[in-house]
């Protein structure tokens, strides 16, 4: 596993990190067992970046990763840790806090969860239109001093929130949606980060499963699975969308491997500063996710996969227009 500085001022991590939030429920049921498995395979084969929330599940994420960290060396793991969603006992969403009093709680039962010291990489979910930026920073920076936070990271966030949070306190990397279906990022967000040395952990690189070349309409229709109400998921949508992933799928087809790998390399492709996080919760998809790293591009397959899937090509938002509405990386 090849390891990356994660931008100018973070730790060493791996070239591609396990993103958890899948094994608690978002995606619909998940195995216990096989997501601890799961979770052990991925140290196994050298990732280091185990990525999180305090949400995902109402904390049982970061209880399960607890749970299956106890057999393993802290200090050879780097935790990344969202925070400030607010939900409620019917799993709905309730706003966002970002408060410096409010981070602090966060942080402190999200060190219990985990039952860790510190966490590696704490970050805002989400901006919150209530409370300054450099407000939330400085207080993660007071944590910092404290010793319970090492490194501070951004999420979701626009051009001119990254700077003004970095005037604060050195950031390491932002964490956005990044995929052949999901590249607004490209035009100011990604240009800004490169300019202030901020590395990018892109989330949805298979676009929640659906350039997957698994994905097959009618499936994610589970209680509570983000699919069952994301636009590009929806009749009328993901037909369109599913035709993008058939073109990708020759080009695969052509060099021998997977839909899932050939995205997985276009992402990893696009920078050393990029960081893809993948989200699988199985041990299978891990092992098929990992052969990404044996795809090599050529300028000829940069060009087909441009073809098969043009930049802004998917059909339907990556969230519903409420949620869109939060994401400051969106205005």
């Amino acid at each position: 596993m090849q390891k990356h500085q994660l931008g100018k001022t973070g730790p060493e991590v791996s070239a591609v990190g396990l993103g958890c939030m899948g094994m608690s429920g978002m995606y619909g049921p998940a195995n216990r067992d096989e997501s601890i498995a799961t979770l052990h395979a991925a140290l196994d084969a050298g990732i280091n970046l185990l990525d999180t929330g305090d949400f995902y599940g109402m904390g049982h994420n970061e209880m399960l990763i607890g749970e299956a960290l106890k057999s393993r060396n802290r200090d050879d793991v780097l935790l990344s840790v969202k925070f400030g969603g607010l939900r409620d006992p019917a799993a709905g969403w309730s706003g966002f806090d970002a408060r410096p009093v409010a981070v602090k709680n966060f942080l402190a039962y999200t060190l219990q969860r985990l039952g860790v010291d510190y966490i590696d990489i704490y970050r805002p979910a989400r901006l919150d239109p209530a409370v300054p930026i450099e407000e939330t920073i400085g207080a993660i920076a007071d944590m910092v001093k404290a010793g319970y936070v090492r490194h501070i990271g951004l999420s979701e966030v626009g051009a001119d929130t990254i700077r003004r949070a970095a005037a604060v306190h050195p950031i390491v990397d932002l964490q956005i949606e990044y995929s052949l279906i999901s590249r607004g990022m490209e035009d100011k967000i990604l240009p800004t980060c490169r300019e202030l040395g901020i590395g990018i952990t892109a989330y949805g690189v298979l676009s929640r499963g659906l350039i997957s070349g698994h994905w097959q309409k009618g499936d994610g229709g589970a209680k509570g699975d983000f699919r069952s109400y994301s636009p590009r998921f929806q009749e009328g949508n993901v037909e369109k969308n599913l035709e993008l992933v058939e073109a990708l799928r020759e080009i695969a087809d052509a060099k021998g491997v997977s839909v899932a790998q050939i995205a997985i390399a276009w992402v990893a492709a696009q920078g050393k500063d990029i960081v893809p996080v993948i989200g699988a919760r199985r041990r299978d998809r891990l092992t098929e996710a990992l052969g990404y790293a044996a795809v090599n591009l050529s300028a000829d397959d940069f060009a087909a996969i441009e073809r098969a899937v043009p930049k802004g090509s998917a059909v339907g938002g990556r969230y519903v227009e409420a949620q869109l509405a939060h994401l400051d990386s969106e205005k």
